[in-house]
This record gives structure tokens, C-alpha cells and sequence, in this order.
């Protein structure tokens, strides 16, 4: 299946899955670095999709995506979002990450936290904005880092 019809097909899996919990809503899909982005709207059982931990949401995520690489879809990596939790989320850690970044920078001590890969890129990213900031990662699996330095360190 080409791009297009790995997109529309995703689109439609979500809303079907949707259905299956009595939902019935518009799911807007895009394409954005060969990532299809699929866009639930907030419902009555928004907190049940999302989950404890979004674990739901991560799960559903994955199903998604399982299904794509079995259909030898051209597009298989999915980003799913429900009642904009993913994205309220990110701008919470892009804020925090600039909290740390301040404390970095006063204290001139590194910052260390334990996060998921989808939580160190957008740390990554907001540290980017920052001439003299560094970050990288560090360890394996649930055990890996991401440090927040001084460029001069």
C-alpha cells in the first residue's frame, strides 16, 4: 500500500477501533517526516483511550502500527494523540526542560533525568534553542538518561 493509502488506511483502523467504544468522531490524519499523525478529538471517554501512564493511548498507538508493517504498508511509524494529550504534554516538558536549563546554567552542574525517547527528543529539540547548552543520552532501555550540560563543560 503507497503512502496515501497507509495514511487513509490508519485513519480509518483508529475510527473503526473508535466505533468499537460507542465513539463516533472525525480522526484527522497527517504525514509530517514520514510519521502518519492521527488526531482524535476529546470525548466523553477521552481519560479511558488515554489511560493511566497513557498506556492505552501508547498501546493503541502500537496496534496501529503493528497492523501498517503487516499490510507492508509505506508508512509504518505512528503518532496518535487523543484530546490533544500528547501535545499539552510536550509543552509541559519543553517548559520544565527550560526550568532545568535555567538551574544548569546558575549552578553550572549537569542535569540528569530518566526519560522515555519520545520525552528526550523534545528535550533535545527545546535544548537546541540554546547556544550554550548540550544534551545527550546515555544507558539502555528503561534505564536510559538524558543529560542537560553547559556547552564549556
Amino acid at each position: 500500500m503507497n503512502r496515501e493509502q497507509s495514511v487513509e488506511f490508519a485513519r480509518n483502523y483508529v475510527a473503526d477501533l473508535l466505533s468499537f467504544f460507542e465513539v463516533n468522531v472525525s480522526v484527522d490524519a497527517s504525514v509530517e517526516d514520514d510519521i502518519i499523525e492521527l488526531s482524535v478529538p476529546a470525548t466523553d471517554i477521552s481519560s479511558l483511550l488515554i489511560g493511566r501512564n497513557a498506556e492505552t493511548l501508547r498501546s493503541l498507538q502500537f496496534l496501529v502500527s503493528t497492523v501498517l508493517r503487516n499490510k507492508d504498508a509505506a508508512l509504518t511509524r505512528v503518532n496518535l494523540d487523543i484530546a490533544d494529550y500528547k501535545k499539552q504534554r510536550a509543552e509541559r516538558l519543553a517548559e520544565k526542560t527550560r526550568e532545568w536549563i535555567k538551574e544548569v546554567r546558575t549552578s553550572g552542574t549537569s542535569h540528569v533525568e530518566r526519560l522515555n525517547a519520545a520525552d528526550r527528543r523534545i528535550v533535545h529539540q527545546v535544548a537546541a534553542e540554546y547556544s550554550d547548552i548540550n544534551t545527550f543520552s546515555e544507558g539502555e532501555g528503561v534505564e536510559r538518561r538524558i543529560t542537560i550540560v553547559q556547552a564549556s563543560s
